[in-house]
This record gives C-alpha cells, sequence and structure tokens, in this order.
C-alpha cells in the first residue's frame, strides 16, 4: 500500500495530497491555517499551465495529453485529497468547530472550483485536443468529451455580468447545501423521547431496549438497563425503524414518526427550518440552468446522464408507477384486513405510523417470519465473512484485516486489503456503526484514493470510504444486523468494488469516475441480489452464540418475503423520484404552489396514504438538497433495471452452477467492476450481458404482477 509520510511543520498533513490520510491531524485549525494557503499555491500554479498553453496556442503549436489533461489532472487531484478528507471528517466526525472552520473555507474552494472550470484558455486548449482526438485512445477520447461538457456546464461560455452571477450562485448553492445537512444533522440528533415505563416499552424488541438503555447512558442515566429503564428513543434510524416495527403504543408511533417526517421544518422548538433554503436552492438552481441555456435544472442534470431525455425518465417511472400502484393498494387492504383481525381500532383507518407496525405483524403470520429474531443470525463479523466469501467466489479476490496498518478516525474503524493473487491491490476503511451525535445519517461509499499512476511511474492503489450506520454492539453483544443492513452493507460495497477493482489507470474514469449517474448504482444494486443466494446467506448466517446455521425454513421465508410490500416500496421511490424531477423542472417562484403543495399533487396519484399535515420530507430530502441526486433521485430505479438484468445473467446459468457462476463472476468483474468510465455504460452492459438491457427481471424481482 501507500507508504504513509508523518506530518512536519514543513509539511503539514492536510496538504500532504497523497497517501492515507492521518485524520487526527486535519483539525480545524489546520483547516483554517492550510486551506487558503493550498488555493493561493494551486491558483499560481494554474495561471502558470494557462501561461504555458496561450503561449503554445498563440504559436500554433500542437498541444499532447501530457502537456494539458495531465497537468489538470494533478491540481484537481491536490485540491481533491486535502478537501475530501476534511469534508469526509465532517460527515463521520462532525463537531461544532470542524463544521464552522468547513463553511469558512467552503466559499474559496468553490470559487477555485469555478476559476478553473471556466478557464478560457484550457477551453480552447481542450478543443484543440478534441479536433485530434482520432490519435487519443477511448478512454481518453471519454475523458475529454466528459471534461469539454462539464466546463460548458460550469459556465464556461459565460461573460462579465453572467459569469459573475453564476460563479456567486454556485458559492451560495454550496453553502445553502451544506447548512441544509447540518439542519437535518441536528434536528434528528436534537429530539429526544425519554420513556420510563414498562408500557411505553411495550413489544419493543430486546436489541432495541438495549440500544435505548445505551443512549439512555450516555446522556448520563448511569442506571440506564435493557430491563428497567429509562430508555432513551431518538430518530436516527437504527432507533426509529424497529421502534416503528414493534412498539404496541400506537400513540408513541404517532409522536415518533410525526417528529421524523417534520425534521427541520420549523415546526419545533429547535428553530431549525430548511423550507426557506429548498426554496432558495431551487430558484438557484434554475437561475443557474437557464444561464446555461437550459429550460431547467433536470435538462441540466440529464445532459451528463445515461437517460437520453427527462421523457425517458418519465416514461419508466410511469411504467413502474402504473404497475405498483394497485399492488400497493392491495398491500394497504391487506394491512388493513390484518389489524381487523387483532381487533384493532385503527383498522378502518390506517395511518402513516401504523404502516410498519401491521406490515411487520402481517409478514410475521404470512411467512411466519420475525424479521427481529433473524438477527442473532447476523452478526457483523460473520456477515463481513460471508461478503468476502462471496467476493472471492465470483471475483477471485482476498479480502484480509489490515487493522493498525493505517490511521483511523474513530476506534469502529476497521482497515481491509484486497488481494489479487496474493498481491494488494486494493484497500478499504469500514466504519459500520451510527453514531448519531457526530456521525450524518445514511450509508454511503466515497473515495480516499483513486487508481492512478504518479510521473514516475509508480502505482497508487485504489482505498474506499465505506459508510454505514447500522446498530451499535450493545454490551458483550457483537452488531446483530437486520437483515435491512445487511442489504446495505452489501449495496455500499458493491459501490467500493467497482472502485476498487477498476483496471483503468486514468484517474478521471477510473472506478466511478466518468461513469453517468443513472449507471453508477448498477454494482451496488447486484450486489443485494446475492443477500438471498442461498449459498451466500446460508454461508453467513449462523446463531452469534450457539453458532448453528439459519434453518431451511427460515431461508425459504426469507425468499418468500422478498417481495412483501413490494409494491409500496416501488411506489415509494417512484414518488421521490417524480417529485424530484418536477421540483426541478416545472417549480418556480411565482408559480402559484410551494414545493410542497407539488410535491402533495404528485402524492395523488404515487401515494397510497396521503401525507400528514406535519409532513415535511422535503425539509429532510438530503439526497436532493445537500447532496449529488438533484433531478437525479430516478437514478436508482434506472439503474435497478441495469443491476435486476444483470443478476439475470448469473439465474440463467444457474445460482448452483458453481464453474459457469464463477466465470460469469469472472466477466462481470472484467467488464462492468473494471471499465469504470472508459466506455459509455451500454457499451460496458453490452459487453457483460451481449445485448442491450431489459427491465424484465426487474419487474419479477420486484413482484409487480398484475393483480
Amino acid at each position: 500500500m501507500t507508504i504513509i509520510s508523518a506530518p512536519s511543520s514543513s509539511n503539514p498533513e492536510i496538504l500532504r495530497g497523497e497517501g492515507l490520510p492521518i485524520f487526527e491531524a486535519i483539525t480545524p485549525e489546520a483547516v483554517r491555517e492550510h486551506i487558503p494557503a493550498l488555493l493561493q499555491q494551486l491558483e499560481a500554479e494554474l495561471s502558470a499551465l494557462e501561461s504555458n498553453l496561450q503561449q503554445a496556442l498563440n504559436q500554433q503549436q500542437q498541444l499532447s495529453w501530457d502537456t494539458v489533461m495531465d497537468p489538470l489532472q494533478r491540481l484537481g487531484e491536490r485540491l481533491r485529497w486535502s478537501w475530501g478528507v476534511v469534508s469526509h471528517l465532517n460527515g463521520v466526525c462532525n463537531s461544532a468547530a470542524l463544521r464552522e472552520a468547513h463553511a469558512e473555507q467552503q466559499a474559496a474552494v468553490v470559487q477555485f472550483g469555478n476559476r478553473a472550470g471556466q478557464s478560457q484558455v484550457i477551453f480552447a486548449a481542450l478543443q484543440q485536443l478534441h479536433e485530434r482526438q482520432a490519435e487519443l485512445d477511448g478512454t481518453q477520447q471519454r475523458i475529454l468529451a466528459a471534461e469539454l461538457r462539464d466546463m460548458q456546464l460550469r459556465g464556461v461560455g459565460l461573460e462579465g455580468e453572467a459569469k459573475e452571477a453564476f460563479n456567486a450562485a454556485s458559492q451560495k448553492l454550496a453553502e445553502l447545501s451544506t447548512r441544509f445537512g447540518n439542519q437535518v444533522l441536528d434536528a434528528t440528533n436534537g429530539w429526544t423521547l425519554r420513556l420510563t415505563q414498562l408500557e411505553e416499552v411495550d413489544g419493543l424488541p430486546p436489541s432495541l431496549l438495549g440500544q435505548l438503555a445505551q443512549a439512555a447512558r450516555e446522556a448520563g442515566e448511569a442506571e440506564a438497563t435493557p430491563e428497567r429503564g429509562p430508555w432513551l428513543m431518538g430518530l436516527d434510524m437504527p432507533r426509529y425503524a424497529p421502534f416503528m416495527q414493534y412498539s404496541r403504543r400506537r400513540d408513541l408511533r404517532q409522536q415518533v414518526y410525526t417528529a421524523h417526517v417534520s425534521r427541520a421544518s420549523g415546526q419545533g422548538d429547535d428553530g431549525l427550518n430548511n423550507w426557506p433554503l429548498i426554496e432558495e436552492i431551487l430558484q438557484l438552481r434554475g437561475e443557474q440552468a437557464r444561464r446555461l441555456g437550459y429550460a431547467s435544472w433536470a435538462e441540466v442534470s440529464i445532459a451528463a446522464k445515461m437517460a437520453e431525455s427527462e421523457q425517458a425518465v418519465e416514461t419508466l417511472l410511469e411504467e413502474l408507477r402504473t404497475a405498483a400502484y394497485p399492488i400497493a393498494r392491495a398491500e394497504l387492504e391487506a394491512l388493513a384486513n390484518c389489524a381487523r383481525s387483532h381487533g384493532a381500532v385503527e383498522a378502518d383507518h390506517l395511518r402513516p405510523w401504523d404502516i410498519s407496525f401491521w406490515a411487520e405483524c402481517l409478514r410475521k403470520e404470512s411467512f411466519e417470519l420475525d424479521s427481529e429474531a433473524l438477527r442473532p443470525w447476523f452478526p457483523l463479523p460473520q456477515v463481513l465473512e460471508g461478503l468476502f466469501s462471496l467476493s472471492q467466489r465470483l471475483f477471485g479476490i482476498t479480502i484480509k484485516a489490515a487493522d493498525g496498518e493505517a490511521p483511523v478516525w474513530h476506534p469502529d474503524v476497521r482497515f481491509f486489503q484486497i488481494l489479487d493473487n496474493g498481491e494488494p491491490i486494493a484497500a478499504f476503511y469500514l466504519d459500520p456503526y451510527s453514531r448519531p451525535g457526530s456521525k450524518r445519517g445514511g450509508a454511503w461509499m466515497d473515495e480516499c484514493l483513486v487508481r492512478s499512476r504518479k510521473p514516475d511511474g509508480t502505482a497508487v492503489l485504489p482505498v474506499a470510504y465505506l459508510i454505514c450506520n447500522q446498530s451499535p454492539p450493545v454490551g458483550e453483544t457483537p452488531s446483530l444486523m437486520r437483515f435491512e443492513e445487511v442489504e446495505t452493507l452489501f449495496h455500499e460495497f458493491g459501490h467500493g468494488l467497482q472502485h476498487m477493482l477498476t483496471s483503468v489507470e486514468r484517474p478521471q474514469a477510473a472506478g466511478i469516475n466518468g461513469v453517468e449517474w443513472d449507471a453508477v448504482e448498477l454494482p451496488s444494486q447486484f450486489m443485494e441480489n446475492w443477500c438471498y443466494d442461498r449459498s451466500t446467506l446460508m454461508g453467513m448466517a449462523r446463531h452469534w452464540q450457539t453458532g448453528s446455521p439459519l434453518s431451511e425454513s427460515d431461508y425459504a421465508k426469507l425468499l418468500a418475503a422478498r417481495t412483501f410490500m413490494g409494491g409500496s416500496a416501488t411506489l415509494r421511490q417512484v414518488h421521490f423520484a417524480l417529485v424530484d424531477l418536477k421540483l426541478h423542472s416545472q417549480w418556480q417562484p411565482g408559480c402559484g404552489q410551494t414545493p410542497e403543495d407539488l410535491r402533495r399533487q404528485i402524492a395523488e396519484t404515487t401515494t397510497v396514504l396521503a401525507p400528514i399535515d406535519e409532513d415535511a420530507f422535503l425539509c429532510s430530502f438530503g439526497h436532493i438538497f445537500a447532496g449529488g441526486y438533484a433531478a437525479g433521485y430516478y437514478s436508482y430505479k434506472w439503474a435497478e433495471v441495469l443491476s435486476a438484468d444483470a443478476f439475470g445473467a448469473f439465474e440463467d446459468v444457474g445460482l448452483e452452477n458453481e464453474k459457469e457462476i464463477r466465470e460469469t463472476g469472472r466477466r462481470f468483474r472484467d467488464t462492468v467492476l473494471s471499465l469504470g468510465g472508459s466506455l459509455d455504460p451500454k457499451e460496458v452492459f453490452e459487453a457483460f450481458r451481449g445485448r442491450q438491457p431489459s427491465s424484465d427481471a426487474l419487474i419479477r424481482h420486484s413482484g409487480l404482477v398484475a393483480v
């Protein structure tokens, strides 16, 4: 692996720009002191590069990849490394001081990005390269075309007041997105519900009682126990999701649900309100789109996607909506019948806080499957063992623990190496557990190091950050995972595999770089399918205390329950995707409705239970307001078509046909996981599957059949 050099006064750690970061040295003080100096240095080097390129252009010299693209990549990588680790820590070790330091420097970072992305000299140099693109290989042509497109989307064609307004709006959007995410985090962390009576925790499983008692102890109640309480409820997913599934106290479910869907909406006493930020973000994005010559931000987004048009996206979503809606209606009626059979007063008027509870009840009765009761068979160490064994089976790699061989940012974090024929080819960090006070929710993969070669020819091996927010260990009990958490881990590892197993050495197209956004979920969703593969699941599901394997009957129940509530799940994703798309294509100030009005209008045909009055989901929709999914949330369903069809290749040869499975796995590695952004995703898919994708497998896997 990359050698880790120690920080020094002459070479501050935050400016090292290569190797594995020493996270403890990336302090708020270091951010304030050294990021401005880095930007100043990069600005000087960019100006020098522009001067050299302008001189060559004036003299009508032929430019080369080595004189244009490589220096640009090295400049960008130094900023990506330094600012990337700051942003990473802001997500996993959030503190008031780091948040403030990040916010102070963000505008300058955005300003430098705009400065580089709008350089007329660099754009002219790239255009000259493009005129001679026949001299470039296919990967270089893809990188060059993407860079020209991205520069146009960053405003290289703007001048004067339009350019100044574009840059000011870019900075403002970055600031607003960060503030949006911070307010969601603060609202999530700021709400608690102290439970003191046994009747208040009626129905809650021991694993959740342990978490709630541990949260109470961490809040200063040293005497809290799972059996006697007090118990501290919160809105982070490891506590929220199982509470909604198992609490028999409907009044408390309503209270918790309402708090969750109204986070950061100004309805609480915390003063956190994302509504003004939403309108400002949408307005600024619309203005940016028009400055670039597009009708809407949706058009800007799709210009860099695999989907050909907004209409193509809407066609897919409507196809899924039409298939899912009647099934979701039938599922809701089945929940009502279940509640009715138990004599529940809410049976004739189910509300959103009833859905998870009665779905869990119906799941138990329909499949005799208690998702909570399965936790003991999925301790994290064994799930990792199963995931790593599958990776060896499919892709021929070996994964070994390398804890202590790399700096980490928290004691929970682990470090692993990936070997191919005994040689290290990549590595990854795994940060698995929820830390509501300092770590943002959700799960993600991010780049630590990207596969490339240094100027002297030395290989830089890829390293990934894999971040989850699953249930943490409680006392001597390891992290016992809900099956949904197992799927999440496999999902993020799929992203990591594409980053780590790339064979492309040009970093602009290595791993996930250069892959169209609506195709980038293919490997992650593909890996989720293996959670249901008999060999994989039965190989890792063993009771953490007795070592006994999961019973055949429980495995059969998991398979049978796979499409349980599948119509509702599909409809939910369609709702989110359509809301995102319409907000970024239709909504604008003065249109006669608020963003929430538009969302509720869309909900009339994309939900079977209308949102409650307090529902302010948009205020915590971080994917589109604090992440990279603006007008791109549809990508999950778009890529699911690809991933389901890709898994179909393994089903076609027979999941028990070991020789064919291994051969198909190697082909998947050599195409989807290896080629990264070096080819159009349609070509990559065809190289693996031998044809273009079909939605048949997704329809089948989702259980979207006519009722």
